[in-house]
């Protein structure tokens, strides 16, 4: 199994096409199919389709793929690092954050990056804490922001802040950021919710269950941009991050409102304990800490303390 067929792989299976693969590859059609008909003799098992949709990788296809992702990652990381200064950071760093951090995070993170350690390569990857942890445990990404963990024998975590959640509906909902808003009103309207097992679906459980009402779940989803946007819409209430929906509320998109009693989260950075830590990969980490902790200092992360 050679680079060059892992490569040509990965290709096409992001571009659903040898031509296209072919193209971006710099080599012509016919080695490209070469590489992959290769592979598939080496393996003894078919690894695409071909279809109107273009070349759709089978499931053999999808075991290998997630593979050979790691493998080029890792050699281009080995790449970066092989470098003449080795005081300087250099390589490509993968940070998962949660979706309600974005807003706040990737303009300044991106830029203090930028400017100090101008030989790294962000890749940002968002999605909830349970799907980030996984990403974290399997080499996806090098570190991530996740809630409510604490140290494990594979993880180091960093306690960075706690943040309150707060009530969110329709800019008429009559939400108003200075009067805190109990569960019993929050229970009276259907409610978008995260999907059950989702972490702040686990939280948001907890906290609710001390009034004796269930809840009247209109939808679940697990994206934080469609619970925002179903409230838009006026299929009900939900409950998120206050730094997830300040600018909406800002703007008039939304109203919000603190929780009575308080509900808050603990946010915090993981790192794998495994193997040596890159030196980008450390500066990104330490970085990270830093650009959250002026965010806080500065009032400009909503209701979040250290």
């Amino acid at each position: 199994m050679e680079l060059r067929q892992l490569t040509a792989l990965v290709t096409v299976a992001e571009v659903g096409s040898v031509t296209r693969a072919a193209q971006l590859l710099h080599v012509v059609q016919p080695a490209v199919t070469r590489q992959i008909r290769s592979l598939e003799e080496e393996l003894g098992v078919v690894l695409f389709e071909r279809t109107h949709r273009g070349m759709v990788p089978t499931a053999a296809a999808e075991v290998l793929i997630a593979r050979a992702r790691r493998a080029l990652h890792e050699l281009d990381r080995a790449r970066a690092e092989l470098r003449p200064d080795p005081a300087q950071a250099a390589g490509i760093v993968s940070v998962g954050l949660l979706e309600s951090t974005t807003d706040l995070l990737v303009p300044p993170l991106s830029a203090q990056v930028a400017r100090r350690f101008p030989g790294v390569e962000l890749r940002l990857l968002t999605g909830y804490s349970g799907h980030l942890q996984e990403w974290l445990d399997d080499g996806t990404v090098d570190l991530s922001l996740l809630y409510d963990l604490s140290d494990t024998p594979s993880m180091a975590v960093t306690h960075l802040l706690r943040e309150q959640l707060w009530a969110v509906g329709p800019p008429g909902a009559g939400l108003d950021p200075g009067s805190p808003v109990g569960w019993a009103e929050v229970l009276a309207h259907p409610l978008v919710l995260p999907v059950a097992g989702h972490g702040l679906r686990v939280l948001i459980d907890r906290a609710r269950s001390a009034v004796p009402r269930e809840p009247d779940v209109a939808v679940q989803t697990n994206s934080l941009g469609l619970q925002k946007q179903l409230v838009v819409a006026g299929h009900g209430w939900t409950v998120l991050p206050a730094a997830g929906v300040a600018a909406d509320i800002a703007a008039g998109r939304l109203g919000g409102a603190p929780l009575d009693p308080p509900v808050e989260r603990t946010v915090v950075l993981g790192l794998q304990r495994a193997g040596r830590v890159p030196d980008a990969v450390r500066a990104v980490a330490d970085l990270l800490v830093e650009v959250t902790a002026g965010l806080v200092d500065a009032g400009a992360w909503p209701t979040a303390r250290p």
